[in-house]
C-alpha cells in the first residue's frame, strides 16, 4: 500500500500532473472520474498568492470530489514560500506539492521551478523550512537535473527525505531538455533503489500507453505514475492503465458519444468556473485528443479552436454527432 503522510492510495497509484492551464478544476474533476487516484493544481505562484493576485488565487479553488488533492506552489523566496503555505493551508487541500520541476524561462529566470536545481542547498532549506510550517504532507515534483552534466537527483531526493517531504515525483528529464528527447528512468530507480530512501517515489515523463506503465512498475519499480500529457482530451486514461494492470487487454475505446459528452461538460464546467472567454480560451488544446482518429475532422478542429463563443463550440460538437455518428472511430 503506497501512503502519501496518512493517505492511502493502493498499490500503484495514478496522479494527475500539475500542468499550466490544464488541471483546473473542471479536467480535475473528469479524471478524477476516471480513476486518477490524486490530482494536483496547476502550478501557483507563492508571490501571486501573498499580493491576492486574482488568478492565483483562483486557482485555490477545490471541491470535496476531487480529493485527495494536492495545491501546488513555486517560488525561491523563502518568507513568500512560508506566507504562501499559510494562505493554501486555509483552502483545506490534503497535500502541498513544491514545483522545483518546471522548465519554462519565465519561472526559472527567477530562481523558482527547475531554477532552483542549480541551488541544491536553498532548495532544501525551503523545503525543511515548509514542512515545519505545516502538518499537512509536503511533496516535491522535479527533475534529474539542471542538465545531464549536474544529475545528483539521489542526493537530492535523500536530502529531501531527510528534511520530511512525505513523497517525491521524478521528471525523467533535465531541465536543458524542457520536454524535448526521451525521458530517462534509470536515474528514478536509482532514487527508489537507494537503501535509505522510505518515501514513495513517483516517475513521470512519457508514461503515454497502459504498457509503459506497466514497465515504470514492473521493470523500474516505482511506486505509482505522475501522468501529464497523455491525459490531455483523454480524461479516460487512468481507467484504461488500471484495467490493463488487471486484465492485459485494453480497455474498449470510448464512443464518439462518450467523447462528445465529456468535451461538452468539460467546456460547461469551464465556463462555469472561469467565465466565457477563458473556458472556451483553455478547453481548445484537449480537442484533437478528444476526438482523436476521426477522419477529416481538420474542419471542424478548426471551428472548435477559432470560436470565441460557447454557444458555437456546442454546436460544433452537435454538427460532428451528426457528420461521424456512422462513422467508426480508429
Amino acid at each position: 500500500m503506497v501512503k502519501i503522510g496518512s493517505i492511502e492510495l493502493g498499490d500503484f497509484p495514478l496522479l494527475l500532473a500539475p500542468m499550466e492551464d490544464v488541471s483546473d478544476p473542471p479536467f480535475r474533476a473528469l479524471c478524477k472520474e476516471n480513476g486518477a487516484d490524486v490530482v494536483y493544481t496547476e502550478f501557483i505562484s507563492s508571490e501571486g498568492l501573498i499580493r491576492d493576485a486574482a488568478k492565483s488565487v483562483q486557482k485555490l479553488d477545490i471541491y470535496e470530489k476531487e480529493r485527495p488533492v494536492g495545491i501546488q506552489i513555486f517560488g525561491a523566496n523563502l518568507d513568500s514560500m512560508l506566507q504562501a503555505v499559510e494562505i493554501v493551508e486555509r483552502t483545506k487541500p490534503d497535500i502541498i506539492d513544491i514545483n522545483f520541476g518546471c522548465p519554462v524561462k519565465k519561472v526559472v529566470c527567477k530562481g523558482a521551478g527547475a531554477g532552483i536545481l542549480k541551488d541544491i542547498p536553498l532548495m532544501v532549506e525551503l523545503t525543511a523550512e515548509m514542512v515545519k510550517r505545516t502538518s499537512l504532507p509536503i511533496t516535491v515534483k522535479t527533475r534529474l537535473g539542471w542538465d545531464h552534466d549536474s544529475i545528483r537527483i539521489v542526493e537530492v531526493a535523500e536530502r529531501l527525505q531527510d528534511v520530511g517531504i512525505a513523497a517525491i515525483s521524478i521528471h525523467g528529464r533535465t531541465r536543458a531538455q524542457m520536454y524535448k528527447g526521451s525521458a530517462d528512468w534509470k536515474p528514478i530507480a536509482e532514487v527508489k533503489n537507494n537503501p535509505r530512501m522510505h518515501i514513495p517515489v513517483f516517475g513521470n515523463g512519457d508514461v503515454d500507453t497502459p504498457e509503459r506503465a506497466v514497465e515504470m512498475r514492473d521493470v523500474y519499480g516505482l511506486d505509482g505514475a505522475m501522468i501529464g500529457r497523455a491525459s490531455i482530451g483523454n480524461p479516460w486514461f487512468f481507467n484504461q492503465v488500471k484495467h490493463y494492470f488487471k486484465t492485459g487487454t485494453h480497455l474498449t475505446p470510448p464512443t464518439l458519444d462518450q467523447r462528445l459528452d465529456v468535451a461538452k461538460r468539460h467546456l460547461e464546467m469551464a465556463v462555469a468556473w472561469k467565465g466565457e472567454t477563458l473556458g472556451v480560451l483553455e478547453t481548445r488544446r484537449h480537442y484533437t485528443n478528444y476526438f482523436k482518429g476521426l477522419p477529416n475532422f481538420k474542419p471542424y478542429r478548426t471551428r472548435m479552436v477559432t470560436s470565441d463563443a460557447a454557444a458555437d463550440v456546442f454546436e460544433t460538437f452537435e454538427a460532428v454527432r451528426q457528420e461521424y455518428k456512422q462513422a467508426a472511430i480508429v
